[in-house]
């Protein structure tokens, strides 16, 4: 018989899948015990990491420590219990007229796995990582003393924790400021791009621009390789948008969200249904340019409005690759990347581009440089590790880097940002891979 709380456990991209013990606490008191009580434990959020981060041989859920403790309205700044999700702080900043300075491709991460990951969005060149607006957490260490930590505060251990991927305690509370919005709503330009050069001639002109980011077909070869539509926008003001939405301009109209009931068969999903997506996704934009209005969940969350889409990749489940080339060999380096996956026939539907800005030589553990990066998709075969080998390859010959939050089978030499942490109290499945490699 298995003793309680073991259980079997992946996150988001279904791969891996283990065995542990799981437990969740909201009283403090029952979280050192558990702190306490094992030599090895892992804090886990909502589990909407790709990799195998997060998972350990006793793992810590946050998921009860989902309440709220202020609000600041008139500067903007929440304090909350670290499995608050950041979908719901939106659901009552965005009605106040506050928005999240830096959010993910979802919102349905936690505050504190985003302060773990120390997460980027679509306006990194512009406005850096969720780190830049937290003030202060909460920290529980290896000895279960809950410590304060600020830039003024335990200093050392602040900036450890951002970006360090849950080995130095668990976080309990936090407090970061948002920003200050007047509508729900994001004035877009969408611009297709016929190749690789363009594609970077608009990153470069879109640099004003708060929010960027690039769809790519990563199957294109040739003259066509980087075929993309770039996206670029910026903060609705309440006068600039048409009539129907000025009446309401901070909520937005209910929406239906179909769920994906089951997990796909293997032989749906492969390189030739893709290169029909890719297709499809690419000629629905019949012209060059197109300008509008569209609220901010579309613009931010378009995965997020079909629930369990990771299902559609079958039960194997599948991995997501995200790298950064320094922006010096940006072009050289991704258009490299891109034909080695187009020679794989491994492609990716979910091939987003976007563009880092400076990182903050504090934030040590953080994932952005200067640079651009890209994520992809890949659905979990017997020849993906064979691809993630040679894109390793790649992108070490460039100077990047690989982002840990998504990683699940890179090599240790391009993970090796976390090696001045080596706390042997909070451990991960991958913090063991990336050391044993070494």
């Amino acid at each position: 018989m298995k003793p309680n709380f073991i259980q079997k456990v992946t996150n988001w991209g279904n791969f891996p899948v283990v065995e542990k013990e799981m437990k969740s606490e909201d009283s403090f008191k029952k979280i050192k015990e558990f702190v306490l009580n094992h030599n090895e434990v892992i804090a886990r959020g909502n589990g909407r990491c790709y990799g195998d981060a997060s998972l350990g041989e006793h793992i810590f859920s946050t998921k009860k420590l989902n309440k709220f403790i202020s609000f600041d309205r008139l500067n903007g700044i929440i304090e909350c219990e670290s499995g608050v999700l950041l979908s719901e702080v939106l659901e009552i900043s965005v009605p106040q007229g506050y928005f999240l300075y830096v959010t993910p491709g979802t919102k349905f991460v936690s505050v504190g796995g985003a302060i773990a990951s120390d997460v980027h969005g679509k306006n990194h060149h512009a406005e850096g990582c969720f780190s830049e607006y937290v003030s202060e957490f909460k920290l529980m260490n290896e000895s279960g003393d809950i410590i304060t930590c600020s830039r003024e505060e335990n200093s050392d251990k602040f900036w450890a924790t951002i970006g360090g991927m849950g080995l130095t305690g668990i976080i309990l509370t936090a407090k970061f400021k948002l920003k200050n919005i007047e509508s729900a709503y994001i004035r877009q330009e969408s611009i297709k791009a016929e190749n690789l050069d363009e594609i970077f001639r608009l990153f470069d002109e879109s640099e004003s621009w708060t929010y960027t980011v690039a769809w790519i077909d990563c199957l294109q070869k040739g003259k066509d390789i980087g075929r993309s539509i770039l996206m670029r926008g910026e903060h609705a003001f309440q006068h600039e948008l048409p009539d129907h939405l000025k009446k309401n301009p901070l909520r937005l109209k209910g929406k239906f969200e179909p769920t994906v009931p089951f997990y796909f068969p293997n032989f749906v999903l492969n390189s030739l249904t893709v290169k029909i997506f890719n297709l499809l996704y690419y000629k629905k934009q019949a012209k060059k340019e197109v300008k509008n209005f569209i609220d901010y969940e579309t613009f931010f969350y378009p995965l997020d409005a079909v629930h369990e889409w990771n299902r559609i990749y079958g039960k194997s489940g599948f991995i997501q690759y995200q790298m950064v080339i320094p922006k010096e060999t940006g072009k050289e380096g991704m258009k490299k990347i891109l034909e080695t996956i187009a020679h794989s026939g491994n492609g990716s539907f979910l091939a987003v581009l976007k563009l880092f800005g400076k990182n903050n030589p504090q934030a040590y553990n953080s994932f952005p440089v200067e640079g651009y990066t890209l994520a992809l998709d890949f659905k979990v075969n017997s020849q993906l590790k064979k691809l993630v080998d040679k894109l390793d390859e790649i992108v070490q010959e460039f100077g990047g880097r690989i982002y840990l939050t998504k990683d699940s089978m890179s090599r240790s030499s391009l993970t090796n940002y976390l090696k001045n942490i080596q706390n042997p109290k909070f451990v991960s499945l991958q913090h063991k891979r990336i050391i044993n490699n070494n």
